[in-house]
């Protein structure tokens, strides 16, 4: 039986089979974020079963067009995304540097200017995981008692405002 089918769970119908490489199934979503440079969380996908990461990479760059009428001049993203396909198409849509976690195959010269330029990037994605470990410890990203999937992507929205607002009154005011 396809996973879509399966009931996973008796109290949340919509709850998806989650498998991450070969570490333990998980049950739950699949969340994509986008983090800009002011460290506000720019964009939310929640997806719908268990899509490869790497097919998800393209289709939030379109959505960072769609909102904001550009692509990113940089971008840095987990090692599930990398593949060349992916670095190709983010090149011909106009993003100059692209930084994977993990290289699989591509050379830092492929992907950014220069060894300083990612390693550059791949500490700012390095600081999006602390957003995101923050966001399910602080923020209750991490388990969700709402019943039912509207209130779970409201639960998820919420979450991040949340988290947007305390970057917002973290941040110094202009002098």
């Amino acid at each position: 039986m396809p996973a879509q089918e399966k009931v996973v769970s008796l109290y949340e119908p919509h709850t998806d089979i989650i498998v991450k490489d070969r570490r333990q199934v998980q049950y739950g979503h699949k969340l994509n974020l986008v983090q800009g440079k002011s460290r506000l969380i720019l964009d939310l996908v929640i997806e719908e079963g268990n899509p490869a990461d790497s097919d998800q990479f393209i289709p939030m760059m379109e959505r960072q067009k769609e909102i904001y009428g550009r692509v990113p001049r940089q971008t840095s993203g987990d090692g599930g995304y990398a593949c060349r396909a992916n670095l190709e198409k983010a090149k011909a849509m106009g993003i100059s540097d692209v930084a994977f976690n993990k290289k699989r195959g591509l050379e830092v010269e492929e992907m950014t200017k220069s060894q300083y330029v990612y390693k550059t990037l791949f500490r700012f994605r390095a600081g999006i995981e602390a957003g995101i470990s923050w966001l399910k410890r602080c923020f209750g990203l991490s388990r969700c008692h709402c019943k039912g999937s509207e209130r779970f992507d409201s639960h998820c929205w919420l979450s991040v405002v949340c988290y947007n607002l305390v970057i917002l009154a973290r941040h110094p005011a202009p002098s």
